[in-house]
């Protein structure tokens, strides 16, 4: 047993750590929480899959998005959750089956899964984790007295590290998204768009008056000599004495009395 057991309420701080740090969850043999841990059902593979299909169509906010039948026998189911505390985001989830035969020629159906919360962001809130719970509780309640131990199915199984092991490693590689790149890969090169030149404006000016200039005293004595010999020079009055003049009319009348 270790130490850390004994610290109240780990088990929680963990999945509080986990639901801030991580967007997408899987089943393995050994997990983190021991509620995804991989499921072993003594059943047909037909059942387990009609339970999984009927729990789907049957919850609210549930939608099947498909089941069908993988190379190797395996039938896969994926559905999509919306979640409500992620305000509707939509949650990838899919269960893998696999059926076998043990010694006795009991059917043994493995039962694996995997959800992925596609959200901007490191953690998704544990809804994931939560999405597979809901689905492998159910399935531990109906059929809580077909379940195979880790123990029981080392004793049965005629051979463990066969199909049942590869179908594990298909979800063992779940990606996490937005995790961090290794420093190995190079960096997209950013395409850089040439931009036309500018068109150059040309600015019109208003033409500046040209400054009248600055007239000397000289120049002043000049134009004052010039006006008084113009003054001083006899008016033309030729002009006025060749009009001919108006002839002058006089009237006569007679005194006559009356």
């Amino acid at each position: 047993m270790d130490l850390n057991d004994f610290i109240p309420f780990k088990n929680q701080f963990d999945k509080a750590y986990h639901g801030i740090t991580t967007n997408a969850t899987h089943t393995s043999e050994n997990p983190i929480f021991d509620e995804l841990r991989v499921r072993r059902f003594g059943r047909p593979m037909s059942e387990v899959s009609e339970l999984i299909v009927e729990k789907i169509e049957r919850w609210i906010g549930w939608n099947l998005i498909n089941k069908k039948t993988t190379v190797g026998g395996m039938t896969s189911i994926r559905a999509e959750v919306s979640s409500v505390i992620l305000f509707g985001m939509k949650i990838k989830i899919t269960f893998g089956l696999f059926e076998e035969m043990d010694a006795g020629g009991y059917p043994i159906t493995t039962v694996n899964a995997k959800a992925e919360t596609h959200i901007d962001a490191r953690g998704d809130l544990g809804e994931s984790r939560r999405a597979i719970r809901m689905m492998l509780g159910a399935m531990d309640f109906n059929f809580r007295t077909e379940r195979v131990s880790e123990e029981d199915y080392q004793y049965r199984s005629m051979d463990v590290k066969g199909a049942d092991a590869s179908c594990q490693a298909i979800f063992d590689e779940v990606k996490l998204q937005h995790q961090t790149k290794p420093e190995n890969i190079n960096k997209a090169t950013a395409i850089e768009f040439k931009k036309k030149p500018a068109v150059q404006a040309i600015q019109i000016r208003p033409t500046l008056k040209q400054p009248e200039p600055v007239q000397s005293p000289s120049d002043t004595n000049n134009i004052l000599q010039s006006m008084t010999t113009e003054n001083s020079l006899p008016i033309d009055k030729t002009a006025e004495e060749t009009k001919p003049s108006k002839p002058k009319i006089t009237i006569v009348t007679t005194k006559k009395n009356l």
